[in-house]
C-alpha cells in the first residue's frame, strides 16, 4: 500500500508541531512524533498525514521522506520543506517561521498532533526511540532498513481486512490520478 508523499503537508505538520515547542525540536524527536501522527491518522482513517513512505529503522519506525529532507535537504530550490523548515543545526531544526500558517492541514490533522504531542511530546527523543521499538510493525534491520507495509499496521491494528483493501484500493486509484496529471503536464 503506498500512498502520495505531500511534501507540504509534511513542511507543514512539522512546522505545527515545532511552534509548540517555541520553534525549534531535536530532530529525532520530530520524525518520531511525526511518524507517531502519521500512524495514527493511517489506523483512525486509512489516510496517513504526510503520505510518507515508513521504514523500520535501527531507532525505530520513520518517515523515510521527512529523513531524507532533514538530512540532505531538497534539491528543488522551490521546496515546501525549505519554505518551512530549517536546515539541522547541533541535532536541531528550527521552524522558519514563527507565524506560517498550515492550510494543507486539516482541522482533524491539527487535533491529531496536539493528541500526539501532548502524549508524547514530554519523551526526550531515546525515549521515543524505545517507545517506537515496541511498536509491532518495527523490525531491527541490523543496521539497515525495512520498509513498513501500511496495510500491516491496519491488520496489527485489527482493522477488517475488507476495510484495508478498500483503503487500499483508494490509494491506488490517488497514485494512478497523481501519475497522469504529471504525465499530462
Amino acid at each position: 500500500m503506498r500512498f502520495i508523499f505531500d511534501e507540504r503537508k509534511a513542511a507543514q505538520a512539522a512546522a505545527y508541531l515545532l511552534q509548540r515547542h517555541g520553534g525549534h525540536l531535536n530532530y529525532m524527536k520530530l520524525i518520531k512524533l511525526l511518524y507517531l501522527a502519521d500512524r495514527r491518522a493511517l489506523v483512525d482513517r486509512g489516510l496517513p498525514i504526510t503520505g510518507d513512505r515508513m521504514v523500520s529503522m535501527q531507532k525505530g519506525p520513520v518517515l523515510s521522506g521527512v529523513l531524507d529532507l532533514i538530512n540532505w535537504g531538497s534539491i528543488d530550490e522551490q521546496s515546501p520543506w525549505l519554505e518551512y523548515i530549517s536546515p539541522p543545526s547541533d541535532y536541531e531544526v528550527h521552524v522558519l517561521n514563527p507565524d506560517a500558517e498550515c492550510k494543507a492541514l486539516s482541522r482533524y490533522e491539527k487535533g491529531l498532533l496536539v493528541e500526539i504531542d501532548e502524549r508524547f511530546g514530554e519523551f526526550d527523543r531515546w525515549s521515543l526511540v524505545r517507545y517506537t521499538h515496541t511498536l509491532p510493525e518495527w523490525r531491527d534491520p541490523k543496521g539497515s532498513s525495512f520498509p513498513i507495509d501500511p496495510a500491516d499496521i491496519l491488520r496489527l491494528e485489527n482493522r477488517p481486512e475488507k476495510e484495508i483493501t478498500e483503503f487500499k484500493e483508494e490509494a491506488e486509484e490517488a497514485l494512478f490520478l497523481e501519475f497522469l496529471m504529471v504525465r499530462a503536464a
